[in-house]
């Protein structure tokens, strides 16, 4: 796989994951969303099959790492060049950007009816919320963040820190023990399939407490595009969290590497 190859693959196939990700959930929390209230279950399932979209997309380019975890467990076990590797955190990142400003434009509409409404919003005329307001909710999460990136359900430095390490060794061990195939180009058919699965099983098992970012990439992309989109009354992006979806998938996959060299090797 050459560079081109690998920037090219990584780009294409984390922007549909993330745009079918992020999808299922704007669909379920937007106000005028035919699937709204949907529900957890559809959530987790609406990921998995957003995985396995895009890891069948992008596997004949990049071997569908989607996921800088991923792709440092893969190097530390000696799966993946090292050389290789700014090129898939490049391209992840990237994907990931793109997907989330796809989802907005998906769901332009509803985003408008959703916070320009009184009840999420508040305030008369919530169109035109003081700018006080919008300060205030600056620090924290906004109304509409939970589409674009992940936070937690009880803020526990430690607590939150585990759980994503704990999800995120899950999936990398899974995709390590399950091997590459014989032509070096990532997970067979069978392979992204039961990596899909895995996802739905971890957001089933492990989604509770943080939202399973278990991505650095899926969490820290979009999030960028959420403080950059020119949304009404967005609030804020959460940035004192988001160091917590970004180190403790690295840990996990890193951990999950190290699990693998001493179990299975």
């Amino acid at each position: 796989m050459s560079s081109s190859d690998i920037f090219i693959g990584e780009t294409i196939g984390t922007a549909v994951l993330i745009l079918l990700g992020g999808g299922v959930v704007a669909g379920i929390v937007l106000k005028r969303s035919k699937a709204l209230n949907a529900g957890w279950l559809a959530i987790t399932f609406g990921w998995g099959f957003a995985v396995l979209t895009a890891a069948y997309i992008s596997a004949p380019l990049s071997g569908a790492h989607l996921n800088p975890a991923v792709t440092l467990g893969l190097a530390l076990t000696d799966k993946a060049e090292w050389s290789d590797v700014p090129f898939y955190l490049l391209g992840e990142m990237t994907g990931a950007f793109l997907g989330a400003i796809l989802v907005w434009l998906a769901y332009l509409g509803q985003f408008h009816a959703h916070l320009t409404d009184r009840e999420i919003v508040g305030g008369p005329g919530a169109q035109d919320t003081a700018a006080a307001d919008v300060k205030q909710a600056a620090g924290g999460a906004g109304p509409v963040l939970g589409v674009f990136s992940t936070g937690p359900e009880i803020r526990n430095t430690v607590q939150n820190l585990l759980t994503e390490i704990i999800g995120t060794v899950v999936l990398v061990l899974a995709i390590l023990t399950q091997g590459l195939n014989n032509e070096g180009n990532g997970l067979g058919p069978i392979g992204v399939l039961i990596t899909a699965l895995v996802v739905v099983g971890i957001g089933l098992s492990l989604g509770g407490p943080t939202g399973y970012a278990i991505n650095p990439a899926r969490d820290l992309g979009p999030r960028i595009a959420h403080a950059l989109l020119p949304l009404p009354n967005k609030g804020g992006s959460d940035w004192g969290y988001a160091w917590i979806p970004v180190v403790g998938p690295l840990l996990g996959g890193a951990l999950a590497g190290g699990i693998y060299e001493i179990a299975f090797v």
